[in-house]
């Protein structure tokens, strides 16, 4: 639901109620901006600098500086050793494939592709 829609189903109760309709939208948008600006300018001068935007970020880089350069307490362990990974065969090493046997010791017959089957 837009806020056109909500103004009318509000304007709806208000009539059926016997109340005052609420304002259209965007009636008091510029007054509203108006009053944060108000708000702001206020707020930047009882402030102290160090509580402002700019003193905020220059703490924060400075609490993250003094973060990093502080030196570890304890020496980082010795990294674990990995151990060797056994050669992969290439198709030289490969090892020839077994045929597969069924329970009663007789070999199953190499499956063949369509495409090698004779009509």
């Amino acid at each position: 639901m837009n806020a056109a829609q909500q103004h009318l189903l509000d304007s709806y109760r208000a009539a059926r109620r016997g109340e005052a309709a609420p304002p259209a939208p965007g009636t008091h948008t510029v007054r509203t901006a108006r009053e944060i600006q108000q708000w702001r300018r206020f707020y930047a001068v009882v402030t102290e600098p160090a509580e402002r935007l700019p003193g905020r970020i220059r703490g924060a880089v400075r609490s993250v500086a003094a973060g990093l350069l502080r030196l570890p307490r304890h020496p980082l362990p010795p990294p674990h050793p990995t151990p060797p990974r056994a050669p992969t065969p290439t198709s030289a090493q490969a090892p020839t494939p077994t045929p597969a046997t069924r329970p009663d010791a007789t070999p199953q017959p190499i499956p063949r592709l369509r495409s090698d089957a004779t009509p």
